[in-house]
């Protein structure tokens, strides 16, 4: 009997292995196209050809892996013919959202991100190349003045902008300290905030290799409206929103919290 638990964790290995291999493939293969794409075109075409990577990323991992997913909410998103903007504040656990959200949003996403993720091969060189928001966290004031300017600049070409507030992923069942850049880009350009839960630890923890057979839960808010708030005070709202749902989808991460 003892071999059971064995044989379940060499099949985890085995099938994280082969996913990762498929990923490191989908990543080469569509980036090579993002990049060639760009010669002649940007913008919208270019970003179809992520949104077809992010669903090879997650039929991959729901077919090699088991990670399924459900997704509460999506009434509460403006709909895809709806071209005013909101800025999107999710929990950030794992790699699983960061591929997840261009496969399941109705509009184009712009993200935030720390800019050390453009040198990474082939991912990062597609980044470049799409309308997005890189930031070098150590600058903290030119990336606030980054955020707002190119943030603005995006969303009134109808982007939706996505960041993760807590800055990078956290441990299941923790909390990260909530930055407010989202909040103040919000308050500056009178668009509405989503808070939006996941998850995504359950099945892929932080900085590990292994992806675990399960359900990962998204739980997208209703848009909170940002006119007239101050920062502080629309963020705690937003982080409070964020905790009290991670706790709802996700209670065994917390039971001894």
């Amino acid at each position: 009997m003892a071999s059971l638990p064995l044989m379940g964790t060499l099949l985890c290995v085995l099938r994280s292995a082969v996913f990762f291999c498929w990923l490191v493939l989908m990543v080469v293969i569509f980036a090579s196209g993002v990049l060639l794409l760009s010669i002649f075109v940007r913008g919208n075409p270019v970003y179809a050809l992520c949104v077809a990577w992010a669903h090879t990323v997650l039929w991959g991992a729901r077919a090699i892996c088991g990670v399924r997913y459900r997704v509460h909410g999506m009434q509460n998103l403006p709909s895809a013919a709806k071209t005013d903007s909101v800025i999107l504040l999710s929990k950030h656990q794992s790699a699983w959202e960061t591929c997840a959200f261009p496969a399941l949003m109705p509009h184009p996403l712009a993200y935030v991100f720390k800019r050390e993720l453009l040198y990474i091969p082939f991912f990062g060189w597609g980044l470049a190349r799409l309308d997005m928001v890189h930031i070098d966290r150590s600058k903290r004031a030119e990336a606030l003045q980054r955020v707002a300017i190119q943030g603005a600049r995006l969303m009134a070409r109808g982007h939706w902008i996505i960041i993760f507030p807590e800055g990078t992923r956290t441990v299941r069942g923790r909390q990260g300290i909530y930055k407010l850049g989202g909040a103040r880009l919000a308050v500056a350009t009178g668009r509405p905030v989503v808070p939006v839960a996941v998850s995504s630890a359950r099945c892929w923890p932080r900085r590990s290799f292994l992806l675990r057979p399960g359900v990962i839960d998204m739980s997208i808010a209703r848009p909170i409206e940002a006119v007239g708030r101050e920062p502080e005070e629309l963020m705690h709202e937003v982080e409070t929103w964020i905790e009290a749902e991670m706790r709802r989808i996700d209670p065994e991460a917390y039971a001894s919290a």
